[in-house]
């Protein structure tokens, strides 16, 4: 008769135990359901926490790139994973943090991957997140990028030819920030070439910031790497194709070399530095760009763009 009594008296106004009355953003929308590999308690969530602990104590480069076989690499960071992912990155995995706040890029990235297919999506607990990443801020968001599969150098040549064309492909000599390599790739492939040649050492990869610069001319030209890029200049030459380097103090004008015609190998070298001594000797021609404004250098990209775009015009 007393808890009668006391339920009646009850006169508060608002949420009352099992009347369903929640805080509004209770009552909010939470947005599609996750997949089932990030539903905690579900069987594909084990499995896939698993995985992530196996996968977090694999080999990975996260700054400089695939450098041999059987490597990753790690795009961590939220606006870095969604970037990636609108420019196609290749991603092998999507690994998100156990109960994080599902804020718009996280839902972004869950979509973009969902869309994309191939990407495996993973939930992972904090501490293993902090394992694969090496304690950097990763926000709870790791975007497993492959190894890129670089051609042999040979191969450029010979795929120009075996096509009835004359080879036009760019090497780059002491080139190390990847966002060049990725603008070289773009002008590669928009002035009709047929690849671009690395070193194999102290020279960039085609790492995710390769692969967003190029706005996704990597998936359709192919960079080769070269142990000796001297060595293999001198073999290019013995097939007989033109080595045409460019340098600031060069004995030509790029104006005056007929060479860009027929097939060429056009060296670049670092904004800085320039060419290394035994590339510069290696070449048949040392060429300067013309500027009349007064500037000192060009970055690699634009500089190669500038003489692709003159032996693509006398091409035509």
């Amino acid at each position: 008769m007393a808890a009668s009594n006391n339920r009646r008296m009850s006169g508060k106004k608002g949420a009352q135990v099992g009347s369903g009355g929640q805080r509004r953003r209770g009552l909010e929308g939470k947005g599609p359901t996750p997949p089932a590999e990030a539903r905690k308690g579900h069987k594909k969530n084990r499995v896939a926490n698993a995985a992530a602990k196996q996968a977090a104590r694999r080999p990975t480069s996260r700054t400089g790139g695939p450098r041999g076989k059987g490597t990753s690499e790690m795009v961590v960071g939220r606006n870095p994973v969604v970037e990636a992912l609108r420019e196609g990155v290749p991603a092998i995995t999507l690994y998100v943090q156990q109960f994080i706040d599902n804020d718009e890029r996280v839902r972004e990235a869950l979509q973009l991957a969902a869309e994309r297919g191939g990407i495996h999506l993973m939930e992972a607990p904090r501490p293993e997140l902090d394992r694969m990443t090496n304690g950097l801020n990763h926000q709870g968001l790791v975007l497993q990028v492959p190894p890129y599969e670089y051609a042999h150098p040979e191969d450029l040549v010979a795929a120009a030819f075996d096509a009835g064309q004359d080879p036009l492909i760019v090497a780059l000599d002491g080139v190390t920030d990847p966002r060049n390599l990725g603008a070289v790739v773009r002008s590669v492939a928009a002035f009709g070439g047929h690849g671009v040649v690395v070193p194999e050492r102290r020279a960039a990869g085609m790492t995710a910031g390769a692969w967003k610069t190029s706005a996704g001319a990597a998936a359709r030209i192919p960079v080769a790497r070269a142990t000796n890029l001297t060595r293999t200049l001198e073999q290019y030459k013995k097939a007989g194709v033109a080595i045409v380097g460019l340098a600031a103090d060069g004995e030509r004008e790029l104006g005056d070399v007929k060479a860009l015609s027929g097939p060429v190998v056009i060296v670049v070298g670092s904004e800085g530095k320039g060419l290394s001594r035994l590339v510069g000797e290696t070449c048949d021609y040392r060429v300067r760009i013309p500027m009349p404004g007064g500037a000192e250098s060009l970055n690699a990209g634009v500089a190669a763009g500038v003489v692709l775009y003159e032996a693509s015009r006398r091409r035509a």
